[in-house]
């Protein structure tokens, strides 16, 4: 999927909800080592760190409840599962309050390996809420998509990551159930 990157750290988030391409079903956090190389790859963690399956299963809860969120940002529901699941990935990475010389306030990460990795890309989250930029950061509402996308429009309305393919598919499903026969009833 091409799709425009979101501004500054913001950007890890979009590509680490992207690990997972839904179209093309690959999945980039396919075991211990795959996490490892994203989050290296990333410069969010050492190259030779220690990742067990069970960072792995983290990793991933943390991805869906992240795309979740983005989704919640296209207009759904938010899924009832994900705050809770941040809320564990925060206590893991020791999430704290940091403030530098001048009283200004920053969210700092206190654990370290594969549990600190993913508090910093929460921490992001959490700039960029501060900022207002991350209700522009949403997950594209195709069932068989959900590529996280920058939403650039002026008006902040972008549905699909891509109008040209996700928009054109939706349109031409909605065409093609409005002129769809229907069964002749007896």
């Amino acid at each position: 999927m091409a799709s425009t990157p979101a501004p500054g750290e913001l950007e890890l988030v979009r590509a680490f909800v992207n690990t997972w391409d839904a179209e093309h079903d690959v999945e980039r956090l396919g075991d211990a080592a795959g996490v490892r190389n994203w989050l290296a790859e990333h410069d969010l963690l050492d190259p030779g760190a220690r990742v067990t399956a069970a960072d792995r299963r983290r990793a991933i809860e943390l991805r869906e409840a992240l795309r979740a969120l983005l989704l919640a940002n296209a207009g759904l529901d938010l899924d009832p599962a994900a705050a809770p699941a941040l809320d564990a990935a925060s206590r893991r990475a020791r999430l704290t309050v940091r403030f530098d010389e001048h009283g200004h306030a920053s969210t700092a990460v206190e654990a370290g390996g594969v549990d600190g990795a993913l508090g910093r890309l929460l921490a992001i989250v959490a700039a960029a809420q501060e900022e207002g930029a991350w209700s522009r950061l949403k997950a594209c509402l195709a069932d068989d998509c959900q590529w996280a996308y920058f939403d650039r429009s002026r008006n902040r309305s972008a549905v699909w990551c891509d109008m040209r393919v996700c928009g054109n598919r939706q349109k031409v499903r909605s065409h093609r159930e409005r002129h769809r026969p229907h069964a002749l009833e007896n």
